[in-house]
């Protein structure tokens, strides 16, 4: 998620002092104290206890970051894992090959011998939360610059985390919120084995695909399946053939017991970052100038991409990853900017903005104290006017454009031991087998072709709609040589570059030099962007800087605004929960969208000829004989169901847990009505989209036929009488279990 502005924000952003119960990404840590009452009036059966503890196995157990930037949820006694199919799609990928095309067949291990080890996917157990507000603040002065104060908080943070963890294996990091007037501990135990289990085709995992992707209905069977291993004593440990299953700590019965509208439903994951404190400047920028340029230049990319993919299943293969990567928030920003202007975002944000200033002008202290935060947010904006295209465009057109770039940077460490041999010999024989083990990795998933047409569209783009004074001067050389044909000069850099095939680059190695180093075409571009560096991170810096200390201002006056009122952070990838209901919605006038689809709908949207809307035949065969298993209902099979809960990036995997603590689906979405929702919650429009876990089980049991998976599995169905809290230890009683 793109986070130009601030952190965090408060309960009351929906423009005035009410409070909506389905808004809100709230620390687990506080939920007795905060929510417990309205969680309890809504459906909630658990005891905050069991929810969050240090003291004994909970929730927060079961709930893991999964990867990079997704969640997950342990579903057994032995590690496994939930997550959408999208937050395992590397993976997935990665193991893919013409001959075993995982993705468009589906990967299912009938045992544990035949699951799929995978380098540098990671899990991470949240181990405690714990407030460390006053140790950061009692060395921050006010009257320390921006930096200053950012340099010192970095430093008491990791002495925190260093105390945390000391003579342990855990992980830890402090985080701000409320813009920095509150910090928080989270410590993390984090496992290094995780194994591919399961995975339904892409015809079922990304049925829809871009076309459906942010809209409902949906018909997508968004899961996969991953286990925890460890070491012997139950430690995390690298892979190794004598690993075992985790022993989990907690984990989450399986429900099909259904769901109903009005039903009670939670989700605990980590979402990613929200903007809900973005100024009224921030709004105007991002719909006039941040999302269009960001748009413009993925939509350049995936064209490229695509034309490649669809000629060719070996590169459909390879980029399939970056393809869905490159598109996921390509179409975000289509739909948040349309949001944005559809629900008036500028107008609520300006109102709350002037509310704000006339309480603070109503008082000489508060507006000694708070006076300057309008200024310094509308003057931080305005600053970063001047530099915020630029640095798109380098984020967007060159950090994520041609690959040949960044790979031909990481030789540039190389190219300055090489000016001086004998002074840096052991280090450069140390860099050249770094780069040597490097080069397998980035060639597995590269076809130079795509590269070569992307290095020349993104540096014609580049040319075109960047300040001319903020482009490299190399960049006007070669529009001047090539006569404006930056795809001609994209043929002879990759004809000359030693970075464009990994025959030149092992060849190079062999017997490095510096000459041909300073002389390859690719380094030398790269490098000539990376000059502009300096005065660009200044800009930025400076325009942030004032952002950030109005923001942090800003948050807290409205604090004081409303003193009775219950405040949420903004997403930052910490551990959240969020709770609501299952629940329709009406997106425009005369139009209803219910809160489920079904098995059905799949059918209807069946187009043989375009790739995203294929069903597959044994799918088919399952519909037309209605053979659901336990988990139909009503002769139908339910695919995916809404929820209002308060969800963002991040968040994708999570669990949807009932009232009771038990798995009814798993969140991948949100509907494109509401994307404007990372900066503005709307309570009648915004809506989870979550594939149902009786869909999920029915894929897995008569689809695939990993009866192995359904065994692991606590498969419940909950009488409708029972009230009282039935969770201890992953321990389930009093409800009617199915029998595997």
């Amino acid at each position: 998620m793109r986070k130009l502005f601030g952190l965090l924000v408060l309960i009351t952003i929906g423009f005035g002092p009410a409070v909506k119960a389905d808004e809100g990404m709230w620390l687990p840590l506080f939920v007795e104290r905060l929510n417990y009452v309205d969680m309890e009036k809504m459906g909630l059966h658990l005891t905050p206890d069991e929810i969050y503890s240090i003291n004994h196995s909970s929730l927060k157990d079961a709930v893991i970051i999964f990867g990079g930037g997704c969640t997950g949820e342990i579903v057994s006694p032995e590690g496994l894992i939930f997550t959408n199919h999208h937050c395992g799609y590397s993976a997935i990928q990665s193991h893919s090959t013409i001959e075993h095309d995982y993705l468009t067949d589906g990967f299912w291990a009938m045992s544990k011998k035949e699951e799929l080890p995978n380098e540098g996917l990671k899990a991470k157990f949240l181990v405690r939360i714990e407030d460390v507000t006053d140790k950061v603040l009692a060395e921050i002065t006010d009257d320390m610059t921006e930096k200053e104060r950012s340099a010192k908080v970095s430093e008491i943070g990791k002495k925190i985390s260093d105390e945390a963890t000391k003579d342990t294996h855990y992980d830890a990091y402090v985080r701000g919120f409320f813009g920095g007037n509150e910090y928080y501990l989270f410590v993390y135990e984090v496992f290094k084995d995780i194994r591919l289990v399961g995975a339904p085709p892409s015809s079922i995992g990304k049925f829809g695909a871009d076309t459906d992707n942010w809209m409902w209905p949906r018909h997508t069977g968004d899961f996969s399946i991953f286990r925890v291993y460890t070491a012997p004593d139950g430690k995390p440990a690298e892979y190794s053939e004598e690993n075992i299953p985790l022993k989990s700590k907690y984990y989450l019965p399986v429900s099909i017991g259904g769901v109903k509208k009005g039903d009670f439903a939670m989700i605990m994951g980590y979402p990613g970052g929200t903007e809900r404190y973005l100024s009224s400047w921030g709004v105007q920028l991002d719909i006039e100038e941040s999302n269009p340029t960001i748009v413009s230049i993925r939509d350049k990319k995936l064209k490229i991409m695509r034309e490649y993919m669809d000629a060719d299943d070996a590169v459909r293969i390879k980029y399939a990853t970056k393809y869905a990567h490159t598109s996921n928030y390509w179409k975000y920003y289509i739909g948040q900017t349309k949001g944005l202007k559809r629900l008036k975002v500028y107008d609520k944000k300006r109102k709350q903005e002037q509310e704000f200033a006339a309480w603070v002008n109503a008082d000489p202290d508060r507006k000694a104290k708070y006076g300057k935060a309008l200024e310094l947010m509308e003057e931080g904006v305005n600053d970063l006017k001047k530099c915020n295209k630029t640095s798109i465009y380098l984020n967007e057109a060159i950090g994520r454009g041609s690959e040949i770039l960044m790979y031909a940077h990481r030789f540039d460490k190389l190219k300055e031991m090489l000016k001086d041999k004998k002074k840096n010999a052991e280090a450069i024989d140390q860099q050249i087998s770094a780069l040597k083990a490097g080069i397998d990795k980035h060639f597995k998933d590269y076809y130079q072709p795509i590269d070569q047409q992307l290095l020349g569209a993104t540096l014609d783009m580049y040319y075109n709609n960047v300040p001319r004074e903020q482009q490299p001067k190399m960049l006007e050389e070669i529009h001047h040589q090539y006569k404006g044909d930056f795809y001609a000069y994209a043929d002879e850099v990759f004809d000359e570059s030693i970075f464009s095939s990994p025959e030149k680059v092992n060849a190079f190695l062999k017997k490095p030099k510096l000459k041909t180093l300073e002389k390859d075409p690719a380094l030398n571009l790269v490098n000539a962007f990376f000059e502009s560096l300096p005065e660009l991170r200044t800009c930025l810096t400076n325009a942030n800087s004032k952002i950030t200390k109005g923001e942090r201002l800003y948050i807290a006056g409205l604090r004081e605004m409303y003193p009775d009122k219950k405040f949420y952070p903004d997403a930052n990838f910490t551990m959240r929960l969020t709770y609501g209901q299952v629940l329709d919605y009406y997106p425009a006038d005369a139009v209803h969208y219910d809160y489920v689809t079904t098995l059905k709908g799949v059918m209807e949207k069946e187009d043989p000829s375009n790739w995203e809307f294929v069903v597959p035949e044994k799918l088919k065969q399952l519909y037309e004989n209605k053979d659901f298993g336990p988990y139909g209902e009503d002769g139908k099979m339910i695919v995916c169901f809404l929820t209002n809960n308060d969800i963002t990036g991040g968040n994708s995997g999570s669990p949807v847990i009932n009232g009771y603590g038990e798995l009814i689906g798993l969140a991948f979405d949100g509907n494109w009505e509401a994307m404007s929702g990372d900066i503005a919650f709307e309570p009648e429009l915004q809506r989870t989209i979550c594939v149902d876990a009786r869909y999920v089980l029915f894929i897995i049991d008569k689809y695939a036929g990993a009866k192995n998976i359904i065994d692991e599995l606590t498969i419940v169905k909950r009488h409708p009488e029972v009230k009282e809290n039935l969770q201890e230890s992953s321990k389930i009683e009093e409800q009617e279990m199915i029998e595997n």
